[in-house]
């Protein structure tokens, strides 16, 4: 089986470095394919940069790891759908994402750029997976190997799956992980934003982190429990038209 590693903290990252190692060691065939710069917050942006919309990438070779690698101008979002249309070699059987700097939990997963190249091959018809590591910029330094451990145990759940199938995993940044479990998106992520009027047309983005009591059964919860996470993420194109009769049109 083919795997398309990509990520949104761009292609020096270590942990992206450490899914692609895993995904090796359990015997798929690996292309990693990252953003040359960081991509974070981009969702699932399929904006090329640069103004020719042409997408450009070098290769690169990784530390540690004997596998075809690219540095590409351009989001995770998009990296994944040039991926699922046949780009840097071939459609993937599946996208691993990450490993994510820092949680992505709760509904603002949908902001997020490493969640966004996995909804993106979901979208596809592509399995895919999410890892996030639960660890700040200005945390401890990150158990990247430990993230390695989880992607190890899920990784063949995955492929078990239902095609197209995209999960979201969250790793405690702790050395004793209590355990794997299925969860919820809580409401609200580990942080919110809130906006602040800072002069005249000018407004200032705020993160705040979220205080209310955590939902049992939650992602955030189980993470601050010291579980790793595994949410089942819903296609876009999900039937979840309400039964109700709509006005007549035109009037």
């Amino acid at each position: 089986m083919r795997a398309l590693i990509t990520n949104d903290d761009g292609i020096d990252s270590p942990g992206l470095w450490t899914l692609a190692a895993a995904a090796a060691d359990h015997g798929l065939e690996v292309v990693v394919a990252a953003p040359a710069s960081q991509a974070s917050g981009t969702s699932a942006s399929v904006a090329a940069l640069g103004d020719s919309g042409r997408v450009v990438s070098e290769r690169r070779t990784l530390p540690g790891l004997d596998v075809e690698a690219y540095a590409v101008a351009a989001h995770p979002g998009l990296i994944s759908l040039i991926a699922c249309r046949g780009g840097f070699g071939g459609k993937p059987d599946v996208v691993l994402s990450g490993v994510n700097l820092g949680a992505n939990v709760g509904r603002a997963v949908l902001h997020s750029g490493t969640v966004g190249a996995a909804l993106t091959a979901q979208l596809n018809d592509v399995t895919s997976m999410a890892v996030s590591l639960d660890v700040g910029l200005d945390g401890p330094e990150p158990l990247w190997d430990k993230a390695g451990e989880v992607v190890r145990v899920v990784l063949p759940v995955l492929l078990e799956l239902p095609a197209a199938t995209a999960l979201s995993v969250n790793v405690p940044n702790v050395v004793d992980v209590q355990g794997l479990r299925w969860a919820e998106l809580a409401r609200f992520g580990t942080v919110q934003s809130r906006v602040d009027e800072v002069g005249d047309g000018e407004v200032e983005l705020v993160h705040v982190y979220n205080e209310e009591s955590l939902t049992p059964g939650t992602d955030t919860a189980l993470l601050t429990e010291g579980f790793a996470t595994l949410t089942a993420l819903h296609p876009v194109g999900r039937d979840v038209s309400p039964e109700r009769a709509l006005p007549a049109w035109p009037a």
